[in-house]
């Protein structure tokens, strides 16, 4: 493979990783070292992104849990081929919008059991499992079950989002359903702090009992009966019926070809589409330098085009009235691309031609390569753990409208848009490699900029996932962290754009990546959090 790794010179404060054997990135050393035994231990890139994926459900709750969603790409060497899986679940099939309705509602709630949708996690990581690994599941779950039962140290990013999550269920989350949440994750009634140890005995109960089932308990069996008798005791929606009718898809990944490089996403219900979309209506520009007026215009322009189109269209697929070829047709890109003009502006939908997460990437000495992506939603999710389990789970739900207009409108059994999206890059059909950026809607942001700095600025990957970065938030409205330069922020405006500068970089985003020659991994992990990357 002719991938060009001779990048510019290093001046990031980190520089990028490069080993041959084996490689994990993720937000948390102890879940990137995880994956890394696996790999020591005979396994592969699929026994590692399940170990390091199940690791962090323990050392960063803050941001997924075992009640989550999980979406992963997988390249498999010697079928030279990319896989896709979705791992979101569906609303249960005793909730409809016309329920909530009738109860005077008049949008999703955040939080408690209305917003809870059908996890997918556990799925996630027995099909991963089954299909592709080497390693049993109860091996493979051990580094998390052991964790959670000894304890680990709070790192400095998990304890400030800890105790940012506690003051906000403090003030929204008191009553009685959520008293579990505070008996998981408080210590004494209040957050744990940065260097102390914690441990979640619950947490070790549910993984061995998912790790010894294959994940069967979780859906079919006792924890399934325990999840149900919750969700009935405190009036939420979620059924073991729904539990049993889960099964994760494997998907066809969707993809645009960017300069000669296929970057790849899962299709919709999830937002990678919407990464594509920008960088289809981007690839016919040539950005000739990186901290440019125009490179940072016509990149806002594009993203504010793709999410007018996404936000209108991405839903459940089988809800959707456009096709992601559709959406990502080379016509419907030219189109969109003409309305780019010199000046900012705000964007409505057009017309196609009819036809809180956790990141971690993987890579084995056997060329074998995992982008995986797990989440919660809104950090710690819905606010509700299942007595006695651990089991935090998501509030994906609070997505759908109310509206039945809007192509997101909440029906029994449908799965809504999704912000959770792994990332992949192919070269004349061979793997460079999986990136992902967490962080809401700013996922399809990331994925622009730092495809666009590997891609067309030739950063190695560490300075790729270092550069400053901008988010759009609505309108013409963005924000860019503090390190941006400032006469471009000045500029920006005089083109029409809201600009502010923000005072941290917790909205950013938190990016991993791993790529390769064909021989010699580079590895990039998030200066914005806790981030590592274990290699041999």
């Amino acid at each position: 493979m002719d991938f060009n790794c001779n990048f510019q010179p290093y001046s990031s404060n980190r520089n990028t990783h490069i080993a041959k054997n084996g490689m994990v990135a993720t937000s948390q050393p102890l879940a990137a070292n995880a994956g890394l035994d696996m790999l020591k231990k005979g396994g592969n890139a699929v026994d590692a992104a399940i170990a390091t994926a199940a690791c962090l459900t323990v050392v960063e709750p803050t941001s997924n849990g075992i009640g989550g969603d999980a979406f992963a790409l997988v390249w498999i060497k010697n079928d030279e081929k990319l896989y896709g899986l979705n791992g979101s679940g569906f609303a249960p099939k005793g909730l409809s919008a016309d329920i909530l309705k009738e109860k005077g509602l008049e949008k999703m709630p955040v939080f408690g059991w209305t917003p809870v949708t059908v996890p997918g996690a556990p799925a996630t990581w027995a099909a991963l499992s089954n299909r592709f690994g080497k390693l049993p599941l109860s091996v493979v779950l051990e580094p998390a079950i052991r964790y959670a039962r000894e304890g680990y140290p709070v790192t400095p990013t998990l304890g400030y989002n800890w105790d940012r999550g506690y003051k906000k269920y403090k003030t929204e989350c008191n009553s009685e359903e959520y008293a579990e949440w505070y008996n998981t994750f408080t210590i004494d009634g209040r957050p744990p702090k940065v260097g102390e140890m914690v441990k979640l005995p619950n947490h070790a109960k549910t993984l061995e009992d998912i790790a010894n089932t294959d994940g069967e308990s979780f859906y079919r069996g006792e924890l399934a009966e325990k999840i149900d008798a919750c969700s009935r005791k405190y009036g939420g929606y979620l059924r073991k019926e729904d539990l049993a009718a889960y099964q994760v898809e494997w998907v066809e990944p969707i993809k645009v070809n960017y300069k000669g490089y296929e970057i790849c996403e899962i299709p919709p219900n999830g937002q990678g589409i919407v990464a594509l979309m920008a960088l289809n209506i981007l690839k016919s520009f040539d950005f000739t330098a990186k901290e440019s007026v125009d490179t940072y215009h016509k990149q806002f322009e594009a993203i504010k085009l793709a999410f007018a189109d996404g936000k209108k269209y991405v839903t459940d697929p089988n809800y959707m009235k456009y096709k992601a070829a559709d959406l990502l047709n080379d016509e419907f890109a030219d189109e969109r691309r003409k309305l780019i003009t010199d000046v900012a502006q705000d964007f409505k939908s057009g017309i196609p031609p009819s036809s809180g997460t956790v990141y971690l990437c993987t890579a084995d000495g056997d060329g074998n390569m995992v982008s995986f992506i797990q989440s919660n939603y809104m950090g710690f999710g819905s606010g509700i753990v299942v007595d006695g389990t651990g089991i935090a789970l998501q509030n994906r739900g609070a997505d759908f409208s109310l509206d039945k207009d809007d192509y997101n409108y909440l029906m029994p059994g449908k799965r809504t848009y999704h912000t959770i999206i792994p990332g992949f890059i192919l070269k004349d059909q061979k793997a460079v490699g999986p990136f992902g950026v967490m962080g809401g809607y700013m996922q399809p942001q990331g994925h622009l900029q730092v495809v666009m700095n590997l891609i067309d600025f030739n950063l190695n990957p560490q300075m790729a996932l270092d550069a400053p970065r901008w988010q759009w938030l609505e309108g013409k409205q963005f924000t860019v962290e503090p390190n941006f330069p400032t006469h471009l922020v000045n500029a920006l405006e005089a083109l029409g754009h809201d600009m502010t500068i923000a005072t941290s970089t917790g909205t950013f985003g938190r990016g991993e990546m791993i790529i390769t020659n064909g021989e010699v991994l580079f590895g990039g992990t998030e200066s914005r959090t806790d981030g590592s990357v274990a290699c041999y």
